[in-house]
């Protein structure tokens, strides 16, 4: 992925008068303010450039922003309206036609920021006189957030708006609206700070400062990246919308970067420093205000995509070459409008441009399937084999891949602009989107009606999730979602809920990243500094103490910190390593041929392929796979062949029972399911069986509460009980038991 860039000639703004600020009001429109006192308008459509208005002379623009489009829910085509921060103290809100609407004294000296919340129902302005102020959309002073001894520079919103970051010297300071709520300062830079900005789709913070230095912080102020030092102070530095990108400006410099920091393009052009850098709505390009007088283009190209035998690059904005690695062919793709965002998976490659979406399939490049999108700007992207999702700022749009829409589901309070591919998952028959308002919460939901699966309410952990996926393969019934949260655990519940609460699981500790396979119910991870593979995560259903047994380890020290997943397709998984670098590794080919006959019940086949292989790992999955599906007679020659002896004698003595129930109920047990094994057997009428179960497991309560219910077998719970504590030399304590032993 690089930058192509593109200069005038000959600037519209004075000659060496430097820019100050720009914005763009739609994808192909920007406004840019300079010390010639002058406000331009650049279309670059027909590439024509006009003059909005020249302000008075007294007035010197500093810093610029929009008022957000989406305004209380309603998405308007163009934002209509600026503020304009200047030198002389005061903040200009200004219309689109270049009209002052109110100025407004608001600082001791220069206003050097000014920033709209998320919603546009607030403005945050800082100066040089040290204070951060709180505005409201029409110019009233509502709050005095902060007063220090230091001018402050730069200032951003937190997702929620609920926050401010602001600059204060060396230190980044955090600081919520709430009067008594706790802020968070840390020391950031060895130079002043200069600019930093707060992304909310993916609650990362950048800094930029005179150490000529760029870094990336969580939103705890935990240090996730810090470049080299540059030749000269970093001037500027602005993510995109989507958060997947962010650019860097600096003294004849522009710097393109991913999220977790690597550099993917260094622009080296003859601009001076670059004071402010705007990404455009859709995120394809951005724009940068130069200290020479020139606004700088540069829009984003070369992006690639792969799957399988095929690479995709994007090579101009309109273009798309496709490569068939396994007989060289090269097919070329136009399209009409420029591309925002594209997808390759399934078979298919999905692009959305900013007013349509194309599907392609990978068999046939030639006729495309072409519709109309509703909203404009697409921001992610995903797919499933049968489908594929579109999000956009106005919700989530689910299409087959012939282009019919599906449904589109919605929760209370969505906000589909903040959403990535951490936060939304999907799979051929369901679809997981975690809330941002609670991120404890995750909305599941029925692909093909879009309505909430099973009894409606949504799936509630205990701790705050970072990300969350859902296996790709099997029966609707049995599908799981993985998900790390906040502590870096990764738990394994099913999606399936109806009445009864399904235990969510933890099956990893200081997990950074997870992906599922494309081809069976395989997960991969990178835990603390091992790569995990988890060749049948359902084993904690049936058998815990067998997962380590199933389990794929190996050293993940040559991944750095902070890896990342790309993809896990077929036995290949793809890992991009903290510096960028991609490193390919492969896991055995014989999980997924075993997990693929086990779903169509070749259980010979599965037992013929574990003693070909002669792996404990595989003979440990087939077992737990066995006593899932309840064959018992594959999980016997299983355990066996992992030496699990009691196991086996167990299962010898469950297919000795007499009735189907028991039989059930014993595999129940044998999988640590007591409740239901109880249930089971009391519904069949086999009270003795029942409270036998609960004296075998010293549940003397329930065994004592189920005799007293049913009137019966009273005096045999009581002999049991009477020779346990006379095998310990313990006298009863219980006043239940001690009460009936009277009576009997």
């Amino acid at each position: 992925m690089r930058l192509k860039t593109s200069l005038l000639k000959e600037p519209k703004h004075i000659l060496s008068v430097k820019i100050n600020c720009l914005g763009w009001t739609t994808a192909d429109e920007l406004y840019s303010c300079s010390d010639d006192h002058q406000i331009m308008k650049w279309n670059l459509l027909t590439g024509e450039t006009t003059r909005v208005v020249k302000l008075p002379d007294d007035i010197y623009p500093i810093d610029m922003h929009w008022l957000p489009r989406s305004i209380g829910g309603k998405k308007q085509s163009q934002a209509d309206s600026f503020v304009l921060t200047s030198s002389d103290g005061k903040f200009h809100l200004i219309s689109k036609l270049g009209r002052v609407e109110k100025s407004v004294e608001a600082h001791c000296g220069a206003v050097l920021a000014g920033r709209w919340n998320y919603e546009g129902t607030a403005l945050v302005t800082v100066g040089e006189d040290g204070q951060v102020k709180i505005w409201s959309k029409s110019g009233m002073l509502r709050s005095t957030l902060a007063q220090q001894g230091t001018p402050v520079y730069s200032v951003a919103w937190g997702p929620d708006s609920e926050k401010v970051l602001y600059t204060s010297g060396k230190q980044l300071i955090i600081k919520p609206l709430q009067p008594n709520a706790r802020g968070l300062q840390w020391r950031a830079h060895d130079g002043f700070i200069l600019k930093t900005d707060w992304n909310s789709v993916n609650d990362l913070i950048l800094s930029a400062g005179e150490d000529c230095k760029y870094k990336v912080w969580d939103s705890f102020g935990r240090l996730l990246y810090s470049s080299q030092p540059h030749e000269y102070p970093i001037t500027s530095i602005a993510w995109a919308a989507d958060g997947e990108l962010f650019a860097v400006g600096s003294f004849h410099t522009l710097r393109l970067c991913d999220k977790t920091g690597w550099s993917y393009a260094l622009e080296k052009p003859n601009t001076g420093s670059i004071f402010n850098i705007s990404w455009s709505v859709d995120g394809t390009q951005l724009a940068g205000a130069c200290g020479n007088g020139h606004v700088i283009f540069a829009h984003v190209v070369e992006q690639r995509w792969d799957w399988k035998g095929f690479e995709i690059t994007l090579v101009k904005r309109r273009t798309m070459q496709v490569h068939n690695v396994l007989n060289n062919a090269v097919d070329v793709l136009e399209f009409r409008d420029r591309v925002i965002k594209a997808s390759l998976n399934y078979g298919h490659l999905v692009v959305s441009t900013a007013l349509q979406c194309y599907v392609f399939s990978t068999k046939n490049w030639n006729t495309p399937l072409i519709f109309d999108l509703k909203e404009g700007t697409v921001s992610l992207i995903l797919q499933a084999e049968r489908h594929f999702l579109l999000v956009d700022g106005g919700g989530l749009y689910l299409y087959s891949y012939e282009g019919r829409l599906i449904s589109s589901p919605k929760f209370p309070g969505m906000r589909a602009d903040v959403l990535n591919a951490q936060t939304v998952s999907l799979s051929n028959d369901t679809l997981a989107v975690r809330d941002k308002a609670d991120e404890k919460v995750i909305y599941i939901f029925e692909a093909l009606s879009g309505k909430p699966l099973g009894d409606g309410k949504p799936l509630t952990h205990k701790t705050e999730i970072v990300e969350i996926a859902l296996d790709q393969r099997g029966l609707t019934s049995e599908r799981k979602i993985a998900l790390i949260d906040k502590n870096r655990d990764l738990y394994i519940t099913s999606v399936k809920r109806f009445g009864k609460e399904q235990k969510i699981v933890k099956i990893g500790t200081m997990v950074q990243t997870l992906a599922w396979n494309d081809t069976s119910n395989i997960l991969c991870g990178i835990q603390d500094a091992h790569f995990t593979v988890w060749y049948y995560p359902n084993t904690v259903y049936v058998d815990k103490d067998l997962l380590p047994k199933t389990l794929y380890e190996k050293d993940g020290s040559e991944f750095s910190r902070n890896p990342q997943i790309v993809h896990f397709v077929g036995n290949l998984i793809t890992i991009r390593r903290a510096d960028g670098a991609l490193v390919h590794l492969s896991v055995s080919p014989y999980p997924a041929i075993l997990h693929e006959y086990v779903s169509g019940s070749k259980w010979e086949d599965a037992v013929r392929l574990c003693r070909f292989i002669k792996d404990q790992t595989l003979w440990a999955c087939l077992a737990a796979m066995a006593v899932a599906n309840k064959d018992m007679a594959t999980a016997e020659i299983a355990y066996a062949a992992i030496g699990e002896i009691d196991k086996v004698q167990y299962i010898n003595f469950i297919k000795d029972l007499p009735s189907k129930e028991s039989r059930m109920a014993h595999i129940l047990l044998f999988s640590g399911n007591t409740q239901e094994a109880e249930t089971l057997l009391l519904q069949a009428g086999l009270i003795y069986q029942a409270i036998q179960v609960n004296i075998t497991l010293y549940n003397w309560d329930r065994a004592l509460e189920l005799a007293v219910k049913h009137r019966t077998h009273v005096d045999t719970v009581l002999a049991y009980r009477q020779k346990f504590l006379q095998d310990f030399g313990k006298t009863e304590t219980n006043r239940r038991f001690l009460q009936y032993a009277e009576g009997v």
